[in-house]
């Protein structure tokens, strides 16, 4: 049973220390999406710092501005799970993030009609063109296009919408403080100061793993990028793509999941077929995708 006095004595929220109590959780070993879910699972009336002693804050808090500072971000802000503005459409993740960091255009995060437009780092030429086409299709009936600022697709997805004057989101697997691919500084700039940019990856622990650990953050900002929309459109993606992770998340919460005709069409995918069979809406035109979020 929930504690009222407890919640009607907490003092408000503090971003910086909340900010501090998340980095520390994720500094203890072997901490993971999974295993930070399941712990404030096991203490649902908790933030942050209120799972992490005093001396873990101060330890880490300091490191964490630091690296904040050296990459001259002043604009950054947070969202804690039992603040007013944390959007509780994250609840249907099946291990919901807790916290995470943004920058930018925080009402954009409400957008009444919202999707995301994902695929391969590698598209074809017509996988480009067919990205760019559905883009300006969404942005003119008045979505917001959301995408992860990943090479390939993402990125196409995010300068169509701006380019056809459009809004978007970045729900990016790195944290804020770096951007990847190197070739997207200035595009990962750009959607920060105009638009909104959003991620869940602890900074002290990123800046102090291999890339083997920190690729592991990419799959589940997927899982995020589905939960925060309406919908998600597969442009292109192989037998192992990562956004296979997001096709499969979308149908767990209760989104809608689209994959483009050509996938189907290509002899080397089984994973189409795989997901029409438990629900995805195969689209051979943009009046498919207009029609089922009508």
């Amino acid at each position: 049973m929930t504690d009222l006095k407890h919640i009607l004595n907490k003092p408000p929220i503090s971003p910086i220390r909340e900010m501090g109590g998340y980095e520390a959780l994720w500094a203890h070993e072997n901490s993971s999406f999974k295993t930070l879910a399941q712990c404030f699972r096991d203490n649902p009336d908790l933030v942050p710092s209120e799972l992490v002693t005093e001396h873990e804050i101060e330890d880490v808090l300091p490191k964490v501005l630091r690296v904040i500072e050296k990459a001259g971000i002043k604009d950054l802000g947070i969202r804690v799970h039992g603040s007013e503005e944390y959007p509780l459409k994250l609840r249907d993740a099946a291990n919901p993030i807790e916290f995470f960091y943004f920058r930018g255009w925080w009402d954009l995060v409400n957008s009444k009609k919202s999707v995301a437009v994902v695929g391969t780092r590698n598209p074809s030429e017509e996988g480009l063109r067919r990205t760019k086409k559905i883009v300006k299709l969404l942005i003119r009936d008045g979505f917001t296009v959301v995408s992860g600022l990943a090479k390939g697709v993402d990125s196409a997805a995010h300068k169509a919408a701006i380019d056809s004057g459009g809004k978007t989101v970045a729900v990016i697997g790195t944290p804020v403080t770096e951007s990847y691919p190197a070739e997207n500084v200035d595009l990962q700039e750009h959607i920060a100061e105009n638009y909104l940019l959003i991620s869940q990856v602890p900074i002290l622990r990123y800046s102090q793993q291999t890339y083997r650990g920190n690729r592991l953050f990419f799959p589940e900002r997927n899982i995020t990028m589905s939960a925060l929309t309406d919908a998600t459109i597969i442009i292109e993606a192989g037998e192992t793509s990562g956004t296979l992770t997001q096709a499969r998340a979308a149908l767990k919460q209760g989104r809608k999941l689209f994959i483009l005709d050509s996938c189907f069409q290509n002899p080397n995918l089984s994973w189409p077929e795989r997901f029409e069979k438990i629900g995805a809406i195969r689209v051979r035109s943009y009046d498919d995708i207009a029609g089922a979020l009508e």
